[in-house]
């Protein structure tokens, strides 16, 4: 069965609509059910949750977006969530200030596995904050 353009928005308005009471963990797991980020004057509330180049983003501080703004360039207006599944252990990635790993997080660096020690953390595994682990 085939469905139309106008049955494929609805359920993408449907899909959007439903992503707001997802957890970030299953956002970030499938950040395409979020609606895209969209520069053109749209008015962002802090917690609202994007995608953006395939990733899942929250909003930290309230604005309207502006071309510029996107949540790569904003790093005060977006912070990517960085720990998607806290059954899967990601690589590390260096994060922002504004989505630091926190106490137990666990991530794959330099092809060991560590995990935090402190919230709040931005330092590279084995510099500071980190023990590394088993897995």
């Amino acid at each position: 069965m085939m469905i139309t353009i106008k049955q494929a928005r609805a359920m993408r308005a449907i899909i959007e609509a439903n992503s707001k009471t997802a957890t970030d963990e299953q956002a970030a797991e499938a950040p395409f059910i979020l609606p895209a980020w969209n520069g053109d004057g749209v008015q962002y509330e802090t917690g609202d949750r994007v995608q953006y180049d395939g990733k899942a983003y929250k909003v930290l501080q309230t604005h309207t977006s502006q071309t510029a703004w996107d949540p790569v360039s904003a790093v005060s207006l977006f912070a990517e969530i960085l720990i998607p599944d806290p059954e899967t252990i990601p690589e590390w990635k260096q994060p922002e200030s504004t989505n630091p790993y926190m106490r137990g997080d666990k991530v794959r660096h330099n092809g060991k596995v560590w995990i935090s020690d402190v919230d709040n953390n931005v330092w590279e595994p084995g510099v500071y904050g980190w023990t590394e682990t088993e897995g």
